[in-house]
């Protein structure tokens, strides 16, 4: 059995590890710290996880992450920085679902997130956590940053295009428009997010520039091997839980004659969690609800020289804890699929 512990599992992201953990054959949860609720009963704060978990929350001083085999951090940015050579020298796997170890540039990462970073010297070691582009990578590694929720669909969603040898659509003027339910900004108060504020209301945020944005850039261009440029807008529904990503690409006169919807099929043939739907499809958020699958729809309007690419996914399964612990399968030689067989929630 793989002894998990896991720091900060009293957000959403947390408790979508401890939902999805709970039921891998394969995991001993061993450790939750929280330094707040320490010894509090975890079913206790989640009710839907009583007789599914007995843990109690323990302050970080008192849990013995040091003795798990892999430690999940649902934290915010800055606080797994701060721990991981730690574990890391205990011979103790890490895996950030927060956005510590996402970026290479130390600089970049002091800009978009207001800090330094603590330990630089780990960036160049860690592996960014997206499966479907990293999966030899993910296997031997002992650091994962794992992708943001607007990102995976964003890389996802273009990874097709991006991966040929030669460009196929304008690589310096993609469009993303992205639509996130309200659990994307986190387990707090918020006056953003309160039910009065968010239902029956529908806006965009952060036009000028998103932290996502550098993330998604740098994986781009990491897929291609080519320079990439973005222009991404996100947006708040009022919704709890999903992601809708519209990608727009324009196809390049070269390659007028692809056949784009054979091109994401093969790519994605042997993806367990991508699915690529029928030509003509709309995929709804609630297709995905609480599953770790990402469903793409690929249409040419008029059969013009625009690509509108369709994608989505849950943002706290796909989009964080169920990634999560595809890596750690990939990590640890399981099924890939291990404890992420449930089938989207409906209605």
């Amino acid at each position: 059995m793989i002894k998990v512990g896991i720091v900060g599992g009293t957000g959403y992201t947390g408790v979508e590890l401890l939902r999805l953990l709970s039921a891998h054959p394969s995991v001993e949860l061993v450790a939750i710290t929280s330094r707040k609720e320490d010894g509090l009963p975890v079913a206790e704060m989640f009710p839907s996880l009583r007789g599914h978990v007995s843990l109690a929350f323990s302050s970080p001083e008192k849990a013995k992450l040091s003795e798990c085999d892999v430690v999940f951090f649902a934290t915010p940015h800055g606080v797994a920085m701060a721990q991981a050579r730690e574990l890391l020298a205990a011979g103790v796997r890490v895996i950030d679902l927060a956005a510590d170890f996402r970026l290479k540039d130390p600089a970049t990462f002091e800009k978009w997130y207001g800090m330094q970073h603590g330990c630089q010297d780990l960036l160049e070691e860690a592996v960014y956590g997206l499966p479907e582009v990293n999966r030899v990578a993910i296997k031997s590694a002992r650091l994962i940053g794992l992708p943001g929720c607007y990102p995976t669909s964003m890389q996802l969603g273009y990874a097709p295009l991006l991966a040929q040898g030669h460009p196929l659509v304008n690589e310096t003027a993609l469009i993303a428009d992205c639509k996130s339910g309200v659990s994307g900004a986190g387990r707090k108060a918020e006056i953003s997010t309160l039910l009065s504020e968010a239902s029956d209301n529908f806006k965009a945020y952060s036009v000028k520039g998103h932290r996502h944005l550098p993330e998604t850039v740098q994986g781009l261009e990491a897929i291609s091997g080519r320079k990439a440029a973005l222009t991404f807008v996100p947006h708040l529904v009022p919704m709890i839980r999903g992601i809708h990503s519209t990608l727009y690409a324009t196809i390049l006169p070269e390659a007028r004659t692809v056949d784009f919807q054979a091109l994401y099929e093969n790519h994605y043939r042997n993806e367990r969690f991508v699915d690529v739907l029928p030509p003509g499809s709309h995929p709804e958020t609630r297709s995905v609800r609480a599953s770790n699958m990402l469903r793409i729809a690929v249409h040419r309007p008029e059969n013009g020289d625009l690509l509108v690419i369709l994608v989505v996914e849950d943002n706290l399964v796909k989009g964080a804890a169920g990634q999560g612990v595809q890596c750690m399968n990939i990590m640890f030689g399981l099924d890939e699929a291990e404890g992420l067989s449930a089938v989207p929630v409906m209605p």
